[in-house]
Parts: C-alpha cells; structure tokens; sequence
C-alpha cells in the first residue's frame, strides 16, 4: 500500500462523511413536520419512548444527534428524565440502519436482479434523480429530496473508495497484527471507543470497520469488541453538548453514557466467558459487512433488553452520580442544544411565543381592568407581565433569528420569519396595557372621574378590544380560519368607534361637560386601544400570510376586505354588537 492509496483512503473517508452528513440533515429537514409529529406523541410508556427514539434516529441517521436534541428536550423541560430514558434507549437501535444500508456493499452474485440491490449498480440512477430534483426543482422540499439522494450517492462512493483503498492491506503483515491485537477484547473496546470519540458518529466508525472488512483480515472476535467500544465512544457528543445545561438534562447525557457503559460492560464479559469457555469457530472467521451489521444490530438489542426493565434503576443511579444542587434550578426557555433539529427548536419557539402571547394579553386586559379596580397589587402584575414580554421578545428574536441562517426548510424558515414579526406586535400590546395602566394611575392621583356616557362609550370600546384580543391569540394559537376571518372586520370597527369617541368627546368639551386634564387621558386611552387593535390585525395578516405561503400582509388584508358579502356581513354585525348608547350627554 503506498501514498497514493493512502490519499485514496483519506479521500474517501471524507467523501463517506461529508455524504453522510448531507443525508442526515436532508432527511430531517424534508421529515420536519413529521419529526414535530412524532415527538409531540411522547408518553411516559416505554415501549412509545423507545419506538420513537428508535424511529426518529432511524430518519436523522445519528443517535448522537437525537441523543443532543433530548438532552435539549430535557433542559427546556419538554421531556422528563423517565421518558429521556426510553428516547436513548430506541436511539441505539435505530442507529444500526446506517450498517444496514452500508452492508448492501457486500452482495455478491452473477444474477442480475440481485446485483441491481448493490448499491454500485442503482447509486449512480439515485445520483442523477438527486441532481435534476436539486438543480431543476424551485420546490425546497424536492430539492431536500434530491440532497437526500446525493448524500447517500456520495456516502456510497465513499464506501466503495475506502473499500478499495485498502483491500491491499490483506497482504501486509502488519495490518495482520493489528488485528491479531484486537482479538483482545478490551483493546478492541478502547479502539472502537476512541475512533468513534474522534468522528462522533457510532455510524460512520461501523461504516469505517465495514470498509476494512473487504480486506478478509476483520475477523468476528476483533469485530464485536470494536462495536461494543464504539456506542461508548459515541456518548461524547451528548457529553459536551450537557455542559451548561441543568441537572436533569446532564442526567440524561449520563444516562446516554451509563447506558452504554453498563450494557458493554455486562456483554463483554459473557463474551469473554463465551470466548474462553466454549472457543466458537465462528470468531475466528473474517467478519463480512453483513456479519457487522447484524453483530451491531444484535448488540444493541442486546443492551436494550437487559436495561429496559430496569430504567428505573437506571434513573436512579444518574441521580446519585448528578446530585441535585441545594438552590433550585430553572429550565431555559429556548436551548440552543435544540438546533440540532431545526424543526423541533421551531416548534419549541412557537411554544414560547404562546407563552408571550398570554402574557402580553394579560397585561393588557388586566389594565383595562385597572380603569375601574385599580390596586398596587394589579398594577404591580401588569408591569411584571410587560417586562417578562419583553423579556420574551429578546431571547425569542435572537434565537429565531440564529435559527433562521441554519439550514431550514421553506415551510420552517416561512414561519420564523412570522414568529419574529408577530413577537415585535405582542410586545407592543403588553406596552399599551402599562400605557393604559399609567392613564388609570393619574385618573386615581388627580381625583378624576369619567361622566356617565363617557363611562359608557369607553366600555363598549374596550369590550371590542378584548374581544378583538381573544380572536386575536385563538387565530395565532390555533389558526383559526373563523378568527382569522372576524378580526380584520372588528378592526374596522374599532378604528370607527375610535372616531366617534374622540368627536363625542370634542362635543363634551364645547359644552363644558370636560376639562382640558381628562381630555389628555382620554386621548391617550383611544390610542392605546386603537393601536392594540391594529397590532391584533397584524398578528391575524402574518397568520394569514403563512396560511397563503405569502409574507405580503398588506396585500391579503386588502383581499380579505374585498371578498364580499362575508366581510360586510361581519362588519355590520360588530357595528350593532358595539353600537354607542344613546346620544351624547
């Protein structure tokens, strides 16, 4: 084997990751909505938690990136300890289809229809479908399709260059040696641990011993060691990725890493016994990329079978090895460990902005409530309520914005961009409820009081407010095309009693039945409401938008407005509902 064959390898294990990757973020971002799907059907079962880890890893193609992404679930408190568990645990399953696929390498027949399953015959039709779909496609899902068929085209040819890289090391001795060395088991364990440490992919050091194979020089009792070292090697990535993170969500990284631990531990030592006792002929024999696969498969079922039971005791013992800290810890709002899944991070932004929606509204309904039962104690809530918006739109503008330059899809990166403009109108509505707040704390200071009628009109304007609000989060919340439909028609209305009142209230001044103090207040107080009925028709027009797979809100509004009779209907009904009592006094 000389230099150039050396090169010839390294180009080919680069090749055989870099195809990896592309695969593995192509199939998540094209499974996106189904991955939200799928993890939103979480239940504290075992059997669900484990068939959902074992599928989601199954898609991603990496254990350690779905072990990162629960570690993050675990952090933000999407997902408890107990059901991280049984997430790891499918994880280390579902990692075994990489091998699977690899070992499609090893067919070897002259019939034809058997050597169209070699991957060397339809790789190179999957090639040409994947560049058309990406290259011709304006869809983002069929160009995702297209780098699903290039990643795995390119991790195929990787496979087939390392393979052929070295198969003439079958016949330096030295090579012999080296895996006359590893017929030591605790030696083949270290190799396999450290060699997937280094590339942090359980799948691709399995993909690495399978090209090695091709030499006949793999046999099966230097193979097992190296598999069970390498899904200990795997559990750094999910090691690094708990640093900083909480007590529950280093758990479930120690649970990831005692997992493997105690499962290679009990498994290597009935080998061992296996090995020294009974001396199989089997172990002896060249390993096949075939052989590997079911070797990593049979293994990993192994130390899930032997643990599953006892996840309890598992949970326990990361308690004991994690002790919690004498001051009480907050989960994070918005983990960053999330962006290992650009679709679930979404979801959990969506989650906050909810969050931020009710808070927002509180502040603003709770002002109005302020008008007429002011009190310290309310007047106190509303302020915490308009700080922890704004708190909200600060970690949620910076993580949408983080998340929209990752590689997401049309669909995703269409409802980041909605998401960040919606939070800008959220927080504008919590600061009108202390605007409103601050109107009702000089009303009580100077000793002022509303008139009866103007009492009464201001009531039927901040009824429609609320009402416009409710309709308002129910649109965002649930897109809800009847709320969405009635917003847009009470707006109108609102910008209409707006009008009415402040000349209702120039009429009251002329007579003397105002002073010049209380007309300031109540201008303020028209404004406020008006404007947090424009921002409600805002947060309706980017619901819209998402709907319609167009950002042009002003564009579907003027559409929604000259759709006919639906929007003239809703409008007449909303001018009777809030039509203003009697004449002005």
């Amino acid at each position: 084997m000389d230099i150039f064959h050396v090169l010839t390898l390294i180009g080919g294990l680069c090749l055989f990751l870099f195809g990896m990757n592309i695969m593995g973020q192509s199939l998540e971002r094209r499974a996106g909505d189904g991955l939200r799907k799928l993890l939103g059907k979480l239940t504290t079962g075992k059997m669900m938690g484990f068939l959902t880890g074992l599928a989601v890893t199954a898609v991603i193609q990496s254990s350690s990136a779905t072990t990162v992404m629960v570690v993050g679930f675990v952090n933000s408190s999407l997902m408890t300890l107990k059901q991280a568990i049984n997430v790891i645990m499918g994880a280390n399953v579902g990692t075994t289809v990489t091998a699977w696929l690899l070992s499609l390498s090893g067919i070897d027949s002259k019939n034809v229809f058997v050597q169209l399953l070699k991957p060397s015959s339809f790789t190179p039709v999957l090639a040409l479908i994947g560049i058309i779909f990406y290259m011709f496609c304006k869809s983002g899902k069929k160009k995702d399709t297209g780098l699903i068929l290039l990643g795995f085209a390119t991790l195929m040819f990787g496979m087939e260059t390392m393979s052929g890289a070295v198969s003439g090391l079958k016949d330096v001795p030295a090579f012999q040696n080296l895996f006359l060395m590893f017929r030591n088991p605790i030696l083949g364990v270290l190799a396999g641990a450290v060699l997937t440490a280094i590339i942090q992919s359980s799948s691709a050091s399995v993909g690495i011993l399978q090209a090695l194979a091709v030499t006949g020089q793999v046999t099966f009792g230097a193979a097992i060691p190296i598999i069970m070292g390498q899904n200990i090697g795997t559990c750094v990535t999910a090691m690094l990725s708990a640093i900083g993170a909480n007590k529950n969500a280093k758990r479930a990284a120690m649970v990831h890493l005692s997992f493997n631990i105690i499962g290679t531990t009990v498994w290597l030592t009935v080998f061992w016994i296996v090995k020294s006792l009974f001396h199989p002929v089997f172990l002896d024999q060249a390993a096949s990329l075939l052989g590997i696969a079911v070797a990593h498969s049979v293994f990993n079922v192994l130390c899930t079978v032997l643990l599953m039971p006892m996840g309890g005791l598992l949970e326990a013992l990361v308690k004991k090895l994690v002790p919690d800290s004498k001051t009480p810890e907050t989960s994070q709002e918005l983990d960053e460990r999330l962006f290992a899944t650009p679709a679930v991070a979404l979801e959990r932004c969506r989650v906050v902005a909810a969050d931020m929606a009710q808070c927002a509204a509180g502040a603003l309904t709770d002002s109005i409530r302020a008008l007429d039962d002011y009190t310290p104690e309310l007047a106190s809530s509303i302020r915490q309520k308009e700080e922890q918006s704004d708190h909200y739109e600060d970690i949620l503008g910076s993580y949408l914005v983080k998340l929209s330059t990752l590689q997401i899809s049309e669909s995703d990166s269409a409802e980041a961009a909605m998401l960040l403009k919606v939070i800008g109108d959220f927080e504008r509505i919590s600061d009108h409820g202390v605007n409103i707040l601050e109107s009702a704390e000089e009303l009580r200071e100077k000793g002022l009081h509303f008139s009866q009628a103007a009492a009464q009109e201001l009531r039927v304007l901040t009824d429609a407010v609320e009402e416009i609000l409710a309709l308002a989060l129910r649109a965002f919340e649930q897109s809800d095309e009847e709320a969405l439909a009635a917003v847009e028609p009470l707006e109108q209305v609102i910008d209409s009693l707006k009008e009415q009142l402040r000349t209702h209230h120039i009429q009251r001044l002329q007579r003397g039945a105002c002073t010049i103090d209380m007309g300031f207040i109540w201008s303020d107080l028209l404004t406020n409401l008006e404007r947090t009925s424009d921002h409600c028709s805002n947060i309706a027009g980017c619901v819209i938008d998402l709907v319609h797979h167009d950002m042009n809100i002003h564009q579907n509004l003027r559409a929604m407005q000259s759709a006919g009779e639906t929007f003239r209907e809703k409008m007449d009904g909303y001018r009777k509902k809030y039509a203003l009592p009697g004449a002005v006094n």
